[in-house]
């Protein structure tokens, strides 16, 4: 196999297993809070980057971090997992998995916006047809098959799916102005998200052991939610002689996941769902299309 191939393999792999994660939170949320499931989630991830890297014969290298990337891997940490994990989580409790999944999905449109004061880059007239393409997706989505849908929608559960890609995007953008090695960085944001998630447990929780029947979720969200995923997305990346090309093949997984929701979740897809997803990933590639005359 040559690497051209090597690449789309892990790409695709990313995708299919990114695609099963909406359906484990929910699994997940049956038996664990937010709290509890990202805070065990974590602790597999950590463990899992720690493995990688130990095989990898960097374990000495690892603890030569200066304070600085400490620092940065502190606010990191704070962001993700903690910060963005605690409010999707929030909202995939609050909503069905179909509609928070796209909601969420919005991400790379609202990175952009961030972009323009954080990295002083302009918004394009393409960045605003973008965003309206998506706002048309997020409605279709909310209406959950009708127009009377709409008001049925959990609104605390839609903000706080929106607010998560905010979190993100601005997570994001942050790590990308941070040039460390990728997996160090994992580990070390790890290192502090988990360490305030276990504080935020003390404080806020009687901080109770769970049934063991809820680990198998949060054991799965660990390693392909948080973990071996995102070093195998790293992976296709790496390999790739395109990563634009390789990179849209992440808008299956939405779509691949609806297929997950309805045969082990058993919700009801509904036409709408289809309908905004199309239009979220039509602004999302819109978005991400280059365009230097169009600057506002």
């Amino acid at each position: 196999m040559n690497r051209i191939s090597k690449a789309y393999l892990y790409a695709l792999l990313s995708v299919l297993l990114w695609s099963t994660v909406a359906t484990a939170f929910k699994l997940g949320l049956k038996e664990l809070s937010p709290l509890y499931l990202i805070l065990f989630a974590s602790a597999i991830s950590l463990l899992t980057f720690f493995l990688v890297i130990l095989s990898q014969g960097k374990l000495c290298e690892l603890f030569t971090v200066s304070w600085s990337g400490l620092g940065k891997s502190a606010l990191f940490g704070l962001l993700n997992p903690f910060g963005y994990y605690l409010i999707l989580f929030q909202a995939y409790s609050l909503l069905p998995a179909q509609v928070a999944q796209p909601l969420n999905m919005i991400w790379p449109v609202t990175l952009a916006l961030l972009s323009a004061p954080l990295l002083k880059q302009k918004i394009t007239i393409r960045n605003i047809i973008a965003i309206l393409i998506s706002f048309v997706g997020v409605i279709f989505i909310s209406s959950q098959g009708s127009i009377s849908g709409i008001a049925n929608t959990n609104l605390t559960g839609a903000l706080l799916a929106l607010g998560s890609s905010i979190v993100w995007a601005l997570f994001w953008i942050l790590s990308v102005l941070d040039k460390r090695n990728e997996i160090f960085k994992l580990f070390w944001n790890f290192v502090f998200g988990f360490s305030y998630l276990l504080i935020a447990a003390f404080l806020f929780t009687d901080f109770q052991f769970p049934d063991l029947r809820s680990f198998p979720p949060a054991i799965y969200i660990g390693l392909f939610e948080l973990g071996i995923t995102y070093i195998l997305w790293m992976k296709a990346m790496q390999l790739s002689d395109n990563n634009a090309k390789t990179g849209t093949l992440i808008f299956l997984s939405p779509f691949l996941s609806l297929v997950f929701i309805h045969f082990i979740l058993g919700e009801t897809i509904y036409f709408t769902t289809f309908v905004g997803l199309a239009f979220i990933v039509s602004g999302i590639s819109v978005q991400q299309k280059r365009d230097k005359k169009d600057y506002l």
